[in-house]
């Protein structure tokens, strides 16, 4: 026996030693690894090099440094990014003696001035990584230092230098950085490109929120589209700030208040800054919620979103006890945030993010910071106008009162519907409860079942795992139908009954979708379940309730594109049409659902925004559409004889019907 393990233990070790450990040096970890650093390589990840960049520059005009920024596009996807700040220092790096400090900052990752407070009190570039993973992921930069009356410049290409820096010369009137960078095709591949209106948008975002900056903005003429509204030339700057941006958005639009609630507060003992906008629209369209930190935008939130709910729902329920009114007390700060438009941004020391890409401020003392600042005014703004304060008092209530009927109504639909029913306990149920806009989803197998509930939204979509090929409902009799645990599992899922006994209003989802492995082993799950449905709930089918879900075979990435192929006809076309025959194509095939990725699976057939759908009818005999009467008279003989020819009994029958009309097969039009 230890013969056997030591045996073991050799076989297990004698392909991996010492040379088998890599150590990446230098920016070499960005490029191999870009993800790790901003988030992928696609469109999200090409333009959040330009906000890296234009990020540093605000930093300057923050500290108080710099007033002017440029930002040009070019038409070879050039980006220059310009400032009038300090300037990179380019003096030798006390440690690195042989190199600039401009070098370093470069080419080092965690260099940088932004780890103390000494040379900047907030900023956005924290972790000393971003300028130097735009160097790595381009396949040129270049920057230019005006600096004590000289000007400087060095050349990079790939995280590399192409050269020492280099002194260009005098340069009295000019000061500040200039970055200029071509992102490396290598790495996002060709196809990708920057968008004009998402810079554009970038930029008037950053000149919003910091009063005190001036931003030229610059593209060349051949980037924009037809119908592009972007400018070609602007200069954005805006004295009002955040309520300069309010103003814009809600141009045309009635509001509950007459003037929106804003304001600007400097915390005592250099805690930090708030800077607020916020109105409530009184039409049916949505509000929005952008909320901002050092200029960085964090679109999932974070501590400084939740300390503006507070300070809302403590102002506006401590007004109500003020002028005695007693509903105010069931207003929460979802009422007040749900339908409202704010703009929010704050200045703090040293914030700590979620993730390089910053998407999500996690500092606690951002919470305390904002509800401090805001409470205190918002009070002073409800008191000081009575009639816009009752208007929005009212306004909220009536919110919150709609919210709890909703809510009332759901939960008597879902006891209605529990009390009926024994939910079987593999079925992963959403969270909503009444059947609008939900769907269930028939999943072949437990593995494909466990992807599938990652990859589900809670809300809205539930996940039945079935488990094998179930029984084939066309030629088996009524006892083995009602012993079936699977199709036994699947009604009491759907809540509505069969047969003589379905009811259309009980049914508990929307849209029932069979999702099966797009291999032939799938199609014959999902053409029994189909059976099982047109046999015994063919009015869930006439009402365009069942659903096939259109599950990717391949998947085919060149660079930073990535799509996804039906099968292999579709393989082909999208290896004619998308990669044209160029370049390596990296082709794997899904062994099945339950091998798919959540991520994957959720994005290529789950997400109703990026998924296709079959809907499954029921087709007359050379006829319009059929519409089924709750009596089903009107179901056609000839649909009735191809379910009995393909799934009865009658082997021979399927025989025939297959030696009769194989030749027509190589004639489908995938």
């Amino acid at each position: 026996m230890s013969d056997l393990f030591a045996s073991n233990a050799a076989a297990d070790t004698s392909g991996y030693s010492a040379k088998d450990i890599e150590v990446l040096e230098g920016l070499e970890p960005v490029r191999r690894r870009p993800g790790m650093y901003i988030g992928g390589t696609d469109e999200r990840a090409l333009h959040h090099l330009v906000a890296e960049v234009l990020d540093n520059s605000m930093d300057e005009a923050v500290a108080g440094f710099a007033s002017r920024i440029e930002i040009e596009l070019s038409a070879d996807q050039t980006v220059t990014i310009r400032d009038n700040g300090r300037g990179i220092p380019v003096d030798p790096h006390p440690r690195f003696p042989d190199k600039s400090a401009l070098e370093v900052i470069l080419t080092t990752l965690h260099a940088g001035g932004k780890f103390s407070d000494k040379v900047y009190a907030t900023a956005g570039g924290l972790h000393g990584v971003g300028i130097s993973v735009v160097n790595a992921l381009s396949d040129r930069l270049e920057v230019e230092v005006a600096r004590d009356k000289r000007l400087y410049a060095q050349h990079f290409s790939r995280g590399l230098p192409q050269g020492k820096l280099q002194t260009i010369g005098a340069a009295p009137n000019r000061r500040g950085t200039t970055v200029r960078f071509h992102p490396d095709a290598e790495i996002f591949g060709t196809a990708l490109k920057f968008r004009p209106a998402t810079l554009f948008r970038m930029a008037r975002s950053k000149a919003y929120l910091f009063k005190g900056v001036e931003i030229r903005w610059k593209c060349d003429p051949d980037m924009l589209r037809e119908g592009d509204t972007t400018p070609a030339e602007a200069t954005l700057h805006y004295p009002g700030g955040l309520a300069d941006f309010l103003a814009s958005a809600m141009e045309g639009r009635r509001t509950v208040a007459t003037q929106p609630f804003t304001g600007d507060v400097e915390s005592p003992g250099e805690q930090g800054r708030v800077e607020w906008a916020v109105t409530w629209p009184d039409d049916q369209d949505d509000g929005f919620l952008h909320a901002y930190c050092n200029t960085i935008p964090t679109p999932m939130g974070g501590t400084h979103e939740a300390g503006l709910r507070t300070a809302l729902a403590r102002g506006i329920k401590a007004y109500g006890e003020l002028v005695n009114n007693k509903k105010a007390a069931q207003i929460t700060a979802e009422d007040i945030m749900a339908g409202a438009c704010v703009m929010l941004s704050v200045f703090i020391r040293e914030p700590s993010f979620q993730g390089q890409t910053k998407d999500k401020l996690a500092s606690p003392h951002a919470t305390k910071l904002v509800d401090q600042a805001v409470k205190d005014h918002f009070d002073h703004w409800l008191s000081g106008d009575p009639e816009t304060a009752n208007r929005l008092l009212e306004h909220l209530i009536e919110r919150a009162e709609d919210r709890l009927r909703r809510r009332q109504q759901k939960e008597v639909s879902r006891k209605t519907a529990t009390r009926k029913l024994r939910l079987p306990g593999k079925l992963a149920d959403c969270s909503r409860s009444d059947n609008e806009g939900t769907e269930i989803f028939l999943v072949e197998g437990d593995s494909a079942g466990g992807s599938a509930k990652q990859a589900r939204n809670r809300a809205t979509q539930a996940v039945l795992p079935l488990r094998g090929k179930i029984l084939n409902v066309a030629s088996a009799s009524v006892e083995k139908l009602r012993a079936n645990q699977e199709l036994s599992d699947l009604l009491l899922a759907l809540g509505c009954g069969s047969g003589s006994s379905y009811k259309q209003d009980a049914l508990r989802y929307e849209k029932v979708i069979i999702m099966t492995d797009a291999d032939v082993d799938g199609a014959h799950i999902a053409s029994l379940l189909m059976t099982f449905f047109y046999r015994e709930m063919p009015r869930l089918i006439a009402d365009g309730h069942l659903y096939l879900a259109m599950p990717p075979l391949y998947r085919l990435v060149q660079g930073g594109k990535t799509v996804y192929a039906r099968d292999d006809a579709h393989r082909e076309e999208l290896m004619k049409t998308d990669f044209n025959a160029r370049g390596k194509v990296e082709i794997s095939r899904f062994k099945g659902l339950g091998e798919m990725p959540p991520k994957q699976l959720k994005e290529t057939t789950m997400d109703p925004t990026t998924r296709q759908l079959l809907r499954v009818k029921i087709p007359p005999s050379g006829g319009p559409e059929l519409v089924v009467e709750p009596e089903l008279e009107s179901e056609t003989e000839r649909t009735r004889e191809m379910v009995e020819t393909l799934m009865g009994k009658k082997a021979e029958r399927r025989f025939d019907f297959i030696q009769a009309n194989a030749k027509f097969v190589l004639e489908v039009d995938v």
